[in-house]
């Protein structure tokens, strides 16, 4: 039901007209018809006890008499009267002696004496004494009237149906309630009328203020009346022609804004695209003399050197791990706002991810005097597991490198089919109002000289949009000097069996005759890649083209693993280069793609195809782990091919 507050002024109009005249005609039609109902009642009840001691006085003789006969008489001849349902007398002892009609109820008490009135469903019952009367002297009259005795020979009983006198009472309601009704009519009516007269000025104007408010300015109010309602009236047409003037200077500023909008709208997509070509070369031209680089840094460091060479070997390795630290960080921001990563999401084992973070970080946290704790959890969630352990480590390091003393843990606790993964540490804290700020990129709060072993700055923010692109809840608590807590909070699902891998045929982390093709159009970067992986053992025949090695192939036996650059000059890709060679090798041969693109085009035809993605500069142990998996996998009679 609508509230009165939200009502129009013609309901509000009405509803003040009609309610005084209900409400007065309702009380005065009910006070005159209760009062008529009463005098109803009480006539009926005066006419009731009037027949009883009526009976009471004719039936004196006979009563004393004991005469039954002229009794049944008398109650025969007064069953007669209208509305009598029963009559019934009985001596003093409350036998009864005569009876005429029906008592419904049956009366089981008899007074023996005094009036008495009861009233039953549709009949009112009278009792009455039946008294001797003490005659004049001589009975003759004419002197001092009789006298009722005070000894009681009898008692009549009388019932009178209450027919007449409902139907009187319904009679009356009936009445009421038409005049009621037509008070009723009339109320509504005369409020109509004064509603209109009333309402139709100021409805006429909400309804040219709506119209306005929807936009049609050219409404106007027709000026009418006098008084309050023409003053409203010319208001409102003012104010019509105000809004009208203010929309059309504001049409035409909001032109010029949008024109304004627009060149910059192209400006910025203009720069955006500079911007995106410019990273692209960069991002090529830089992994590969950074590519290079490493290689050569972590062949120089294969050997042994004076100890004044050896610190400066380790300050060259330290630098160019910080410029590619820097480089794989940038780069990673930038195809995480570009939306250039495709995340590999499916059911994932949490325990592989801890065990590789505590191998990972236990020696630099003991170096630092620090307990890492990794509770262990055999739950499985729904992730990508490459990217999740890129958060977990991202938050375990930032962990270590802000915690002097104390523990750090990781662990993960079920919360209904959700799982929570938690990095607690005991450092310093983080103040409330700089935990959205921690986020943002190169934020350090306790690094404003940017000293290089503080980090980056990066860490966090890709964690944050790592944890967007996989669809999970990041969450931090923490409190200034009380530590801090990370959370992950990721969607867990049941287990998915794992075939177990094939027993290795080398030793571990041996990669000692493994035969590799290698091709890439960089010659430093060929050269360095080639005297790498010599130093782990290998077999290398390298070429700066598909057809160079094609034809070194020729002659010797197969690879067993093929290493091509993406990008090759001319229509080559390294894609091609795999197609060709497992052509000529005649069976599928274990094969790593490596390039500096980092667009999405290229990480997306690398999982078509099935084919592992290491972006330049590639790191000399992520190679080494990636071979020797590749080489512990099972495959397709390779040995068998390859002795061939």
């Amino acid at each position: 039901m609508t509230p009165i507050k939200q009502w129009g002024v013609r309901a509000r109009v009405m509803l003040v007209a009609i309610v005084p005249a209900i409400v007065l005609a309702l009380a005065m039609i009910t006070y005159y018809t209760q009062a008529r109902l009463d005098d109803l009642a009480r006539a009926y009840a005066d006419r009731g006890r009037a027949l009883a001691h009526q009976i009471a006085t004719a039936t004196e003789y006979a009563v004393f008499s004991g005469n039954r006969e002229d009794l049944q008489r008398l109650l025969t001849s007064a069953f007669a009267e209208d509305g009598i349902r029963g009559i019934l007398v009985t001596n003093a002892s409350g036998t009864p002696m005569a009876s005429s009609g029906r008592l419904d109820p049956p009366p089981h008490v008899i007074p023996s004496a005094g009036d008495g009135q009861r009233t039953f469903s549709g009949t009112i019952r009278f009792h009455a004494p039946i008294v001797p009367v003490r005659l004049n002297i001589d009975g003759l009259p004419g002197s001092a009237p009789a006298e009722p005795s005070a000894n009681v020979l009898g008692t009549v009983v009388l019932d009178i149906s209450t027919t007449r006198l409902d139907a009187q009472r319904n009679e009356l309601i009936w009445t009421g309630a038409a005049v009621l009704a037509l008070v009723l009519a009339g109320s509504i009516a005369l409020a109509t009328r004064m509603s209109q007269g009333v309402s139709r000025p100021i409805r006429n104007v909400a309804r040219t203020v709506y119209r306005i408010g929807a936009g049609q300015l050219h409404e106007r109010v027709d000026v009418a009346g006098g008084g309050s309602l023409k003053r409203l009236a010319i208001g409102v047409n003012e104010m019509a022609e105000r809004l009208q003037f203010v929309r059309d200077e504001m049409a035409r500023e909001i032109a010029d804004a949008t024109a304004e909008l627009r060149a910059r709208k192209d400006a910025a997509e203009n720069a955006d695209l500079a911007k995106s070509r410019f990273l692209a070369a960069a991002s090529h031209d830089l992994r590969q003399p950074m590519h290079a680089l490493g290689l050569f840094i972590a062949e120089l460091s294969s050997h042994t050197h004076p100890p004044t060479t050896e610190r400066l070997v380790r300050q060259i390795a330290a630098s160019a791990e910080s410029m590619e630290n820097l480089l794989d960080a940038l780069l990673d921001i930038s195809r995480l706002d570009a939306g250039a990563l495709e995340p590999n999401i499916r059911p994932s084992p949490l325990q592989p991810i801890f065990d590789r973070i505590a191998n990972d970080f236990q020696l630099l946290a003991e170096e630092q005097g620090l307990t890492l704790h990794v509770r262990p959890c055999a739950a499985w969630i729904v992730t990508d597991p490459l990217l999740f352990e890129r958060i977990l480590s991202n938050l375990v390091s930032n962990a270590i490198r802000y915690t002097d003393t104390g523990r750090i843990m990781l662990a993960a606790r079920r919360s209904g089919d959700q799982l929570r993964i938690e990095v607690r540490d005991s450092g310093k804290g983080i103040a409330p109002d700089a935990q959205e700020v921690i986020f943002q990129e190169f934020v350090q709060l306790d690094n404003p000289e940017r000293a290089r072993a503080k980090g980056l700055g990066l860490g966090l923010a890709i964690v944050r949009r790592l944890t967007q692109l996989l669809g999970h809840t990041l969450s931090l608590r923490s409190q200034p000097e009380a530590g801090a807590v990370f959370g992950i909070t990721a969607a867990t699902c049941a287990p998915v069996a794992v075939p177990d891998a094939p027993p290795l045929e080398r030793a571990p982390g041996s990669l000692h005759g493994v035969r590799v093709a290698l091709i890439d159009d960089d010659p430093p970067a060929l050269e360095s890649l080639t005297t790498l992986l010599r130093s782990w053992g290998c077999e290398v025949r390298a070429a700066t083209s598909l057809e160079a090695l094609l034809a070194t192939l020729q002659a010797g036996p197969p690879p067993d693993v093929l290493i091509s650059d993406y990008c090759l000059p001319g229509h080559d890709s390294g894609l091609d280069v795999v197609t060709e060679v497992q052509l000529i090798c005649g069976y599928r041969l274990r094969s790593i793609l490596i390039s500096g693109d980092t667009t999405r085009d290229a990480l997306a035809l690398a999982r078509s195809a099935g084919l592992p993605l290491l972006h330049k500069p590639v790191r000399p142990a992520k190679l080494r782990a990636l071979m020797q998996r590749m080489l512990a996998a099972s495959t397709e009679d390779t040995d068998e091919h390859a002795e061939g």
